[in-house]
């Protein structure tokens, strides 16, 4: 019996079945097996009256916007194919990306301190070879999302909205004037938000069998008997390459116990190893990580899960009357998992959007597509990912990704919180990577030479174009703030499309963090 086995049959739920499940769908993405769905259609004839203005499928991160829509006095919907219900195990985020909920109505002070789980400081960096650093306040605080779904639903609910639970998503037929959604009963709206995440039927279909250009694997406890739990590692690694990948930890304490990750990253090649595999490695080299042997520990939950991502991103829906947000979108950092921190920093700006979008009527596949626009801050992330992951048939010195990290992240130590923090949570700017990169290149350029074979030329071209629109749209943004006085008396439709243009570059520049 593999330790795997052992341990995951320890817990309730029958999860190493679970973890099969999950394995077949990989390995059906790795095969680029799996049927494409046919759930969406389009029909010429009118629908007439509709029901809703909006219809969410998708609860646990729908419910987000579904409540702020609901308050902002929009007919909607939220269908959910199972019960809506936070899972135990805490989302990690940082204390300043939370005042979004307050800021939205959906939460009080009072509120927002009671989702709060776990807080804890500080959070380590650190690669195999080289020096730990040390930050706070990064990803610090573990939120309660049985608490957290709770409250937003009942808010929801008194709100207006109607949740529909128990319903899934079946198809959906497109009108000129709404959308006609089956998921066991029939709903008529103007606008089907698709919440669903990677594996959304509609998504899959608008896809097309494309395979993505980048996975991330995660495998992960959360469990109790830990020598030490009262700091956090955010990026840490302790191994060199192994099985053509290097080994990524994230360690975060939580109510019940230690949540460890363990994460890599890749591409889909069909000789890629099963997350069962992953899982045997990370008990394997678990001991050695946190300094404590299995038979100490009692696991509370296993965690796993892969989590596509595509060069082309956003996806860009071929129909109207359809938004993909959070994970459906595709527009979550390929360095990140996406979920629950991708949506909080997005929820401010798709929540006022869509209510634009409704005022105005622009519900077309063009206008929709300016509430997931291309992000500059988002692309480059892709020659980071690039450079922390090796080809199947790579050969790249075994500890050349470690040394590569170390030297950066020496950098932007050096260059002070302004362009470390930024980086952590998934936020790029131009002044900080120019800086990074110049101090980087001058301090350890052969670091800089090493990885031009390592990503390839091309890849390295393309980056700089997005690398060139980044520092554009940090041009842009101030720009389109200053001539904000002048754009407030446009009729509604031309001020939608000013409002897109401008979040565009804020977003796409990483001009919507601030460190304070």
């Amino acid at each position: 019996m593999t330790l795997t086995e052992q341990i995951l049959d320890q817990l309730p739920g029958d999860v190493l079945a679970q973890l099969r499940r999950v394995d077949t769908l990989w390995k059906s993405l790795k095969e680029n097996t799996a049927p494409i769905p046919n759930v969406v259609k389009e029909n010429p004839t009118p629908l007439g009256e509709v029901d809703f203005d909006v219809v969410i499928c998708g609860g646990t991160l729908g419910i987000l916007i579904g409540a702020a829509l609901a308050q902002k006095g929009w007919r909607v919907a939220l269908v959910e194919r199972g019960i809506l219900r936070g899972r135990e195990q805490e989302w990690n985020i940082s204390r300043k990306e939370l005042e979004t909920f307050v800021e939205l109505g959906l939460l009080s002070a009072a509120e927002l301190e009671k989702a709060i789980a776990t807080e804890y400081n500080p959070a380590r960096i650190g690669f195999f070879g080289g020096n730990d650093l040390w930050v706070k306040d990064v990803l610090n605080i573990g939120l309660n999302p049985v608490y957290l779904l709770e409250t937003l639903k009942t808010k929801f609910l008194e709100a207006g909205g109607k949740l529909f639970e128990k319903t899934p998503f079946q198809s959906a037929v497109i009108h000129p004037d709404g959308v006609m959604l089956e998921a066991g009963n029939n709903f008529k709206t103007r606008l089907l938000i698709d919440a669903m995440g990677h594996f959304s039927p509609i998504v899959q279909q608008a896809r097309a069998g494309t395979k993505p250009d980048g996975v991330c694997l995660v495998v992960g406890t959360c469990a109790t008997g830990f020598p030490k739990n009262d700091t956090g590692d955010l990026l840490y690694s302790f191994t060199p390459l192994q099985n053509q990948c290097q080994y990524f930890w994230e360690a975060f304490p939580a109510r019940d116990g230690r949540t460890t990750y363990l994460f890599t990253y890749m591409d889909a090649n069909p000789q890629r190893f099963s997350l069962e595999a992953f899982f045997e490695d990370y008990l394997r080299l678990l001991p050695q990580y946190q300094q404590v042997e299995l038979e100490q520990l009692q696991f509370k939950r296993a965690l796993f899960g892969f989590f596509p991502t595509f060069r082309e991103s956003p996806l860009r829906m071929p129909w109207n009357r359809i938004l993909p947000i959070g994970d459906s979108s595709g527009s979550q950092s390929p360095l990140s998992f996406g979920g629950f921190g991708a949506m909080v920093r997005h929820l401010k700006r798709l929540a006022n959007g869509v209510h634009e979008a409704l005022q105005s009527d622009q519900l077309s596949q063009n206008a929709l597509k300016l509430l997931q626009p291309y992000q500059p801050s988002i692309a480059v992330t892709w020659m980071f990912q690039r450079s922390m992951s090796a080809g199947i048939n790579q050969q790249i010195p075994p500890n050349q990704i470690n040394e590569l990290l170390t030297g950066v992240f020496k950098e932007m130590e050096q260059l002070g919180e302004d362009v470390l923090k930024p980086f952590l949570q998934d936020v790029v700017q131009f002044p900080a990577l120019s800086q990074t990169l110049f101090k980087t290149s001058i301090a350890q350029p052969g670091l800089v030479l090493k990885i031009i074979p390592q990503v390839g030329l091309l890849p390295l071209l393309d980056w700089m174009v997005h690398y060139v629109n980044l520092g554009a749209y940090s041009a842009l943004y101030p720009l389109g703030k200053a001539i904000e006085p002048w754009m407030k008396n446009l009729p509604p439709i031309q001020q939608y499309y000013y409002h897109r243009w401008v979040e565009a570059w804020q977003y796409g520049s990483g001009g919507d963090y601030s460190i304070l």
